[in-house]
């Protein structure tokens, strides 16, 4: 049966048909499913009951494997998933959601923001594979927002002046938004600011997009005050209702975004219940811009 996509929403989303997760791709697929990402740089694969190795395999068709440390204030001794897949549940090592003040989970409320995976690596993430293993009865959506839509809508003379603008994107900026200040000296190392354009372009299609993320703080040449106007003026224009698309997460849905081309954020849900979600990220290949020489 070939790989069909049924486009979701008026400018990207695409829900795809035709495959089953559980074998190998062909290669056909592969390239019709990396096409379809190109397109509609959201894809949504129902009923999808996989394992993290599965997830993988299928995750290794568009690029290697992004080192999934580096993202987290957990230390490696208490990671619950061992496979390689980041975990983005609310669960600790016994399987049991985290206390509403444990570091970990205080941390991770910064996924309620919009953001970008890895935009604050410096070559980040390319695509993201994010599969529901245990849905949570309340609330707990994914928005994602169109940043190629979003960039089109602006006026010429606002894509003139951010054209050339460098970003500064760390995890202590989002997180710091939300009054996590709780750092350790390593972290403080791990999480120190890069550098990234504001506006890419994809590598395929060509078209132009915002490249917004909670983690960006500042911008190359301007005050703080003034760059996080900005920042928060395009965040508002890029995540109108009319760019956005929201999933409603079932059982082993898996949801598959580039990163290069949209935003995302999660909803908040009950905290007191389960919510058991394993992402695999493609790393990026380059960065967006040279990054300034370490100290």
């Amino acid at each position: 049966m070939p790989v069909a996509i049924r486009r979701l929403h008026r400018h990207f989303v695409g829900e795809v048909s035709g495959v089953d997760l559980r074998q190998p791709l062909t290669p056909q697929e592969a390239a019709d499913i990396e096409a379809g990402m190109d397109r509609y740089a959201v894809l949504i694969f129902h009923g999808q009951d996989i394992t993290d190795d599965q997830q993988l395999i299928f995750a290794r068709n568009f690029g290697e494997r992004e080192n999934a440390r580096g993202g987290t204030v957990t230390k490696k001794a208490d990671y619950r998933l061992t496979s390689g897949l980041n975990d983005v549940s609310n669960l600790g090592k016994d399987g049991k959601p985290l206390p509403r003040d444990h570091r970990t989970h205080l941390f991770n409320l910064g996924n309620c923001l919009w953001h970008s995976d890895s935009s604050f690596r410096p070559i980040p993430a390319k695509f993201s594979l994010l599969s529901a293993r245990v849905v949570n009865p309340k609330g707990g959506n994914t928005e994602f927002a169109d940043m190629r839509a979003a960039y089109d809508a602006l006026d010429d003379e606002t894509k003139a002046e951010i054209e050339d603008m460098i970003c500064e994107h760390s995890l202590m900026y989002s997180r710091g938004s939300l009054g996590f200040l709780d750092y350790t000296e390593e972290e403080k190392q791990m999480f120190k600011p890069v550098l990234q354009r504001l506006v890419r372009t994809h590598p395929v299609h060509g078209r132009k997009s915002l490249y917004l993320s909670s983690h960006a703080g500042g911008i190359v040449g301007m005050t703080v005050p003034e760059a996080r106007v900005l920042l928060h003026d395009l965040n508002e224009h890029a995540t109108q209702p009319e760019f956005v698309y929201v999933h409603k997460w079932t059982l082993h849905d898996l949801v598959m975004w580039d990163n290069r081309q949209t935003m995302h954020r999660v909803r908040r849900y009950d905290q007191s219940q389960p919510r058991d979600m394993r992402r695999a990220t493609v790393a990026g290949t380059a960065p967006t811009v040279e990054q300034q020489a370490a100290e």
